[in-house]
């Protein structure tokens, strides 16, 4: 194989070229050194308490995204301190006002991991409800008017279980009285939820399928509203699969608690839904 001998002295304009590109590199070399001089991090040096208290004045000021920058420094330079621990609470808070839902989750769960017997656990708990229970697209139903329990109930479910958990471990919380009012209307929503579910099954002639659903309602949902239509897509469905022993045993239950029941009327035609957290908490 031949070897290729680059001889720069026969070549004089590459020489040239070569020795323009050294002095390019060294130019930017040194104005990269200065741009990053340039760009110190002008917290470096602070005190977790400087950082915190910068912090707090930024939430004050509603400016979210130097609070969380302030917060997570606190984190990550002091991570052992009495600061590192309210800087965590402060993070899922600063999160949830900029409509970041996941991190302020995320702060939650390493706060709960962390220091799951410290006294803010509470506040962590029922914010975690918070975030899950309004999520930034519930604020579309203001336009969409869309009943909340034609959504995704996963988060309802979720938002469900930390209030629930809230109440169970701190019945005398300062927020344990909002919970409560809360986890009523969940309730209730996610039992519309199963009712909604039970009547796409029906429309597609799914009676089983819808049977099931509605049944879910009667025994895992004590005493809501929407127990009543439950009760009568129960009679519907076991009307078309033509168990008239079952369909008249749901009929005599439905006419035993709610004697002047309009669904024998209306039939399934569903009226609007007010009943919006969005509008009311």
């Amino acid at each position: 194989m031949t070897r290729l001998d680059l001889n720069l002295s026969r070549f004089p304009g590459l020489k040239r070229l070569s020795s323009a590109v050294l002095v390019l590199i060294t130019v930017a070399l040194i104005a990269g050194c200065g741009t990053i001089k340039g760009e110190q991090d002008p917290t470096a040096g602070w005190s977790a308490e400087r950082l915190y208290q910068d912090a707090r004045t930024e939430i004050s000021a509603g400016s979210w995204k130097d609070a969380r920058t302030r917060l997570e420094a606190v984190e990550a330079r002091y991570p052992f301190g009495g600061y590192a621990q309210q800087s965590l609470i402060d993070q899922a808070y600063v999160n949830w006002k900029d409509d970041e839902p996941e991190q302020a989750l995320a702060a939650i769960d390493r706060f709960q991991q962390q220091y799951p017997n410290h006294t803010g656990t509470d506040y962590m708990l029922y914010l975690k409800g918070l975030i899950t229970f309004t999520p930034p697209s519930a604020s579309f139903t203001k336009v969409t008017r869309q009943d909340p329990s034609e959504r995704d109930p996963k988060g309802l479910r979720e938002s469900y279980e930390s209030f629930n958990e809230l109440i169970k471990r701190y019945p005398d919380s300062r927020y344990t009285a909002d919970a409560k009012k809360r986890v009523i209307w969940l309730v209730d929503t996610i039992a519309r939820n199963e009712v909604h579910v039970a009547e796409y099954y029906y429309t597609r002639g799914a009676y089983v399928a819808a049977v099931n659903r509605a049944q879910t309602v009667i025994t895992d949902f004590e005493g809501v509203p929407v127990a009543e239509r439950a009760l009568y897509l129960m009679y519907l469905c076991y009307d078309k699969l033509g168990m008239t022993e079952l369909r008249d045993d749901a009929k005599r239950v439905l006419d035993q608690n709610y004697p002047n029941s309009s669904y024998y009327e209306k039939g399934l035609a569903k009226s609007a839904n007010q009943w919006n957290p969005i509008n009311w908490f």
